[in-house]
């Protein structure tokens, strides 16, 4: 590098040679090209149709005009839980967005790699320094005089190393993908928590069609003991079936007080989930009614454009296969440029004439000879990464098929399911009666009343339980299918550049 300024005064111009390397250089910097391999998305494995047939009620639905239609217009354009049409539920999922603290880190985390990607970018610029200074200097001639004097210096220096490799800009894209990587985990943790809020209110509504059903039944059992207590006023009965009718009132009311507890913790988690103190939530009691909607399926190729975890590991291959080149490019010899003006004087108010200006140009060129193998493990390492990430996307792709395969089929037994604990229902119902004619009539005991009732019982909770497994299997479904999201929603590389 060649200082020219008061101290080389007969150095004015740039040299020929310095002067071609300035012209050369920029065109050397335009016909850059990007050592590495160029990124491909790998092939995923995807069946031509679901090995599970849709359920009968979507069936129905679809002869009846239901289309499978796009997933942002079926769902709504991702507001999936108003396929329910339960306007609680409705407020409660809107507060998830906004108000829940594991959605808000997500957020935050992907804010950070945006940010990221405009520090990767920052690299391709060059990078220019100023400072400033003052000193004191003490100089003695050869005649034994001395002579103090200040020193006021004003340097400004500006460097730059040219992505001839490319290793800068797969830099920049690498950040970009892993952005857009973190904004489809947002967009992973919202389908979580408003899934997850689905399923608890779902599950406590179940709670609420239990705790009826209990006071329908404490109610009979009353009813029943009355019956059994007269009976017994009267010299029909024993004491025994006075007992046995208490034993099955008493029992009854104490598993009533218990679902209390559960639909508090079902009440408390709702709450959190949408990013309340569980005193600010209160759930009015409901029961479920009617069987889940229809859920737009689609076909399985479809489910790679739908699922966020899907397009969020997919951008991470594409972030693997750039830190490759990155690391091949180390190979390859690295140039900086670098210059420095500025003014250099004894006096502030002589700096900006002639004599006090300086400057000073030059390239640097350096390549690393011998580093016992290094650069070839590096790009080894990042080799074995990508191929990692490639792995864990096809197998997020098949984990995706099999939620959605195992809600498919979660849906279609229960339905069945649910058919035959009708069934069951309404031939316990018909026992009872005849049993308790049979009991009033003297024909049977009391015990012959009790096991009806438990039978009874048993059947008409196992169909409020069914239903509410169809329910939350349906909300599951609509998880598995990403809840009305589309790839067509990931920014693009300039998008998460942007700054907020």
């Amino acid at each position: 590098m060649t200082r020219c300024g008061a101290a080389n005064p007969g150095c004015s111009r740039l040299s020929a040679g310095s002067l071609r390397l300035a012209l050369i250089l920029p065109v050397l910097f335009l016909s850059a090209c990007a050592v590495g391999p160029n990124y491909k998305r790998p092939a995923a494995i995807v069946a031509p149709a679901y090995k599970e047939p849709p359920p009968d009620a979507f069936k129905e639905a679809q002869a009846a005009g239901l289309q499978q239609a796009n997933p942002s217009d079926a769902f709504q354009k991702g507001k999936w839980w108003e396929i329910y049409n339960d306007s609680v539920l409705n407020g409660l999922e809107e507060q998830v967005d906004i108000n829940n603290q594991n959605v808000l880190v997500a957020e935050a985390n992907y804010r950070q790699a945006k940010a990221s990607v405009r520090v990767a970018r920052a690299g391709l610029f060059p990078t220019v320094t100023v400072g400033p200074s003052i000193s004191e200097a003490h100089a003695v001639t050869t005649q034994g005089s001395s002579s103090r004097y200040s020193l006021y210096t004003l340097p400004v220096d500006a460097s730059w190393e040219p992505d001839l490799w490319g290793n800068i800009r797969r830099g920049v894209t690498a950040s970009a993908a892993t952005a857009q990587a973190s904004f489809a985990d947002l967009e992973n943790a919202k389908l979580l928590y408003q899934s997850e809020l689905a399923s608890d209110y779902f599950q406590l509504h179940g709670i609420d069609g239990d705790i009826d059903l209990l006071n329908t039944t404490a109610k009979s059992y009353d009813e029943y003991l009355t019956l059994t207590k007269n009976r017994f006023a009267g010299g029909v009965a024993s004491d025994l079936d006075v007992a046995q009718a208490e034993s099955q009132l008493y029992g009854t009311q104490s598993q009533l007080v218990d679902l209390g507890v559960q639909r508090a913790q079902f009440e408390h988690a709702i709450a959190i989930l949408a990013g309340k103190t569980p005193a600010e939530v209160t759930i009015p009691a409901a029961l479920l009614t009617g069987t889940p909607p229809p859920v737009p399926i689609g076909l399985p190729s479809e489910l790679l454009e739908r699922r966020p975890d899907i397009a969020g590991s997919e951008r991470l291959v594409h972030a693997a296969n750039e830190q490759i080149g990155i690391a091949m490019a180390a190979f390859y010899p690295t140039l900086t440029l670098s210059a420095s003006a500025g003014f250099e004087g004894t006096s502030i108010a002589k700096w900006f004439s002639l004599p006090s200006r300086f400057w000073s140009v030059g390239p640097a060129l350096a390549e690393t000879l011998f580093e016992g193998g290094r650069r070839k493990a590096m790009v080894a390492e990042e080799q074995a990464a990508y191929d990692s990430t490639v792995a864990t996307y096809r197998q997020t792709v098949l984990t995706a098929f099999q939620q959605v395969e195992d809600q498919l089929a979660a849906l279609r037994i229960l339905e069945q399911e649910a058919s035959k604990v009708d069934e069951t229902v309404k031939s316990a119902d018909r026992a009872l009666t005849v049993s308790r004619a049979q009991y009033i009539a003297g024909t049977v005991n009391y015990l012959t009343v009790i096991t009806a009732q438990a039978t009874l019982l048993t059947a008409q909770v196992t169909a409020v339980n069914v239903l509410t497994r169809r329910f939350a299997a349906s909300v599951s479904l609509v998880q598995a299918l990403g809840g009305g999201w589309s790839v067509s929603q990931l920014p693009s590389q300039q998008e998460v550049t942007k700054g907020n």
